[in-house]
């Protein structure tokens, strides 16, 4: 009499069902990565029965529960065939007794230097507060058998008001005042932008011919004259013998002036 295999041994393995299962339903491997987050080796191994690359039976247990939902299967018996297959699913570890004399043995309490630090600092407080009043009694008392009871504090006396100093020359005044009268004596600043600038003597000699970055100046003096010629004037800020230059021309304007010894007057 032959023996036939059991209907359990020839039911096929969790890996060909779930393979099955995702051709049915028309889904690639690719796909089944993407909906269910594992990934593509990790599928391929499982659809060919290996389960070593899942980490363990725990988290095999979870990519069958996963890949059996994505195609349509109920995991539950996949699941409980892996555990048949595979040693079964371990038993839960029993935790260990907790005995009931150390659970209600009451812990040692220790000694609470803190207050006793803290007693101890009130006493000595004390003991010193109590010494102080009792010499400062002392002493009052002998201030009064001398006759010193009662003199009038010392009187400090009032600082003295100082005099506010005499105001400033105004610099412009001090400039003039320096400068010499004999001479023309010109400064240029570039106040609110760049500007090109060229400056001849009397005899007609190049003291400066380039450009004037915006913040920079220049000064030229000469017995006789100064003629200048100034780019983008309106951005230039001009002393002529110390005394300033108003209205010298427009943004972006050339201006052509001439400048001599005594009060500035353009030629």
């Amino acid at each position: 009499m032959s023996i036939g295999n059991s209907p359990e041994d020839d039911r096929p393995s969790v890996g060909r069902v779930l393979q099955k299962a995702r051709v049915d339903a028309g889904l690639t491997v690719d796909e089944i990565s993407t909906t269910t987050r594992v990934r593509i080796p990790i599928v391929h191994a499982i659809e060919q029965e290996d389960f070593s690359r899942c980490g363990g039976d725990v988290y095999a247990r979870g990519h069958i529960r996963t890949l059996a939902r994505a195609v349509g299967l109920d995991p539950a018996p996949l699941i409980a065939q892996f555990d048949a297959e595979h040693g079964g699913r371990p038993a839960p570890t029993p935790a260990a007794p907790l005995f009931e004399a150390e659970r209600i043995r009451p812990e040692r309490r220790r000694p609470n230097w803190t207050a006793a630090m803290v007693a101890a600092i009130v006493a000595v407080i004390g003991f010193v507060g109590f010494t102080l009043f009792s010499d400062g009694g002392k002493g009052q008392e002998a201030s009064v058998a001398d006759g010193h009871v009662g003199e009038s504090p010392t009187v400090k006396p009032s600082p003295t008001k100082t005099k506010p100093a005499d105001p400033k020359p105004d610099p412009s005044d001090s400039a003039i005042a320096g400068l010499p009268k004999d001479k023309v004596t010109i400064k240029i600043t570039a106040r609110d932008g760049q500007s090109w600038i060229s400056a001849k003597d009397a005899n007609g000699k190049l003291l400066e011919d380039g450009l004037l970055q915006k913040g920079e100046s220049k000064t030229f003096t000469d017995k006789k004259r100064i003629d200048l010629v100034l780019g983008n004037a309106g951005a230039v800020q001009l002393y002529v013998n110390g005394k300033e230059v108003k209205e010298i021309g427009d943004k972006g304007s050339v201006e052509r002036l001439s400048y001599t010894p005594g009060d500035p007057q353009a030629g």
